[in-house]
């Protein structure tokens, strides 16, 4: 067949493997090094073996794919013969995938040997020493999740942005401009209901991406949380939704009853050093802020942020709260710190990073 199939649906695979033919399916994701490089090589052995069929699925993309074959991390390969599934492989190891392929290709040659020489041929050189440097430096089979090395500092930082509002969506993206089509749905039900909510793009930090899959044990996103507790993915959202179910939760946990003093507050602690300036620290959209974020940054102080231009009642409320007129605005542990021209005076005369850590 000699090309690689994208897999779009679960219909489609479905149909794909329905004719009993022998096939690998290899789950990747975009943002995995290790999925881009394994890619290359199953590209090469596709040519190699022409009469198995080969097929793709981006893993996130397809949670309902992924969840049927126990995907929880990538690179990942499921192996069929007459139609079956009979095999599987993690991690990035592009000989083991090729004495796979070989196995499954019913081909005449001993596969243990015959595999490692076909990838040899297909792949080249170059490709091959590329996948083997980053499968060792990788320490060979490490794929693209944290599992139990997660560390307790992430641990803590995800336990503070689960609880850093009531209604809180890790999604791809922003709600102004998703970047899958299960969080824009989901987006869109919580603008329908008037729900508040607050959101982390999980694209922005692949810590948090894969941190909170193990977190939460959820394998996909988005993921929503309710007063810290996950409620689930898009499906589940969805469905709780159409039964009613999912405005019993919200009224259970009291949410839409919360003052805006209340939010506020929870904002200002979600980080125990917490900046709400304009834009993201990434994409400032303000010099004031710009250089907060600069002297934040120079000072090695880790830090949380609130993007104001993107709430206006948060904008207007906080001023009041803080009795501070401008933007951005410091906090340390709740306590308000000031405005741009304190914190470059607390950084000029080194005092920025003690004042931070009192």
């Amino acid at each position: 067949m000699g090309t690689v199939k994208d897999v779009l649906s679960k219909d489609d695979l479905d149909t794909a493997i329905g004719g009993g033919a022998s096939a690998v399916i290899h789950f990747w994701a975009s943002w995995c090094e290790a999925s881009k490089q394994m890619d290359q090589v199953f590209s090469h052995l596709c040519t190699d073996f022409p009469h198995v069929l080969f097929l793709r699925v981006e893993a996130e993309e397809q949670p309902e794919i992924s969840d049927a074959y126990s995907v929880s991390a990538v690179p990942f390969f499921v192996f069929f013969k007459d139609g079956k599934a009979t095999d599987k492989l993690e991690g990035a190891n592009p000989s083991v995938l090729a004495n796979k392929v070989a196995k499954i290709a019913g081909s005449t040659a001993n596969a243990e040997s015959a595999a490692p020489a076909s990838l040899g041929m297909a792949a080249g050189p170059t490709v091959l020493e590329t996948v083997k440097e980053m499968a060792k430096k990788n320490n060979l089979l490490e794929t693209e999740t944290l599992g139990a090395n997660r560390t307790d500092n992430l641990t803590k930082r995800l336990q503070d942005l689960v609880g850093s509002h009531p209604v809180m969506l890790f999604m791809k993206g922003t709600p102004e401009v998703p970047k899958c089509g299960f969080s824009s749905k989901v987006v869109e039900l919580l603008k329908r209901e008037k729900v508040e909510f607050q959101s982390f793009d999980v694209l922005s930090d692949d810590e948090v991406r894969q941190g909170l899959k193990t977190f939460s044990n959820w394998p996909s996103y988005p993921q929503l949380y309710v007063k810290g507790e996950l409620i689930g993915g898009s499906d589940i959202v969805l469905e709780m939704h159409k039964s009613g179910e999912f405005k019993k939760v919200l009224a259970e946990k009291s949410i839409g009853e919360e003052t805006l003093e209340d939010r506020l507050k929870n904002l200002i602690l979600s980080s125990p050093v917490m900046l709400f300036m304009k834009g993201n620290p990434d994409a400032p959209r303000c010099g004031f802020s710009s250089k907060v974020v600069g002297a934040l940054r120079d000072g090695g102080i880790s830090f949380g942020s609130f993007d104001i231009l993107s709430d206006e009642e948060v904008r207007q409320g906080l001023k009041a709260y803080s009795n501070w007129p401008t933007f951005p605005q410091l906090y340390y542990k709740g306590e308000l710190i000031g405005g741009c021209d304190i914190v470059l005076e607390l950084s000029t005369t080194g005092e920025l990073k003690s004042t931070l850590s009192e």
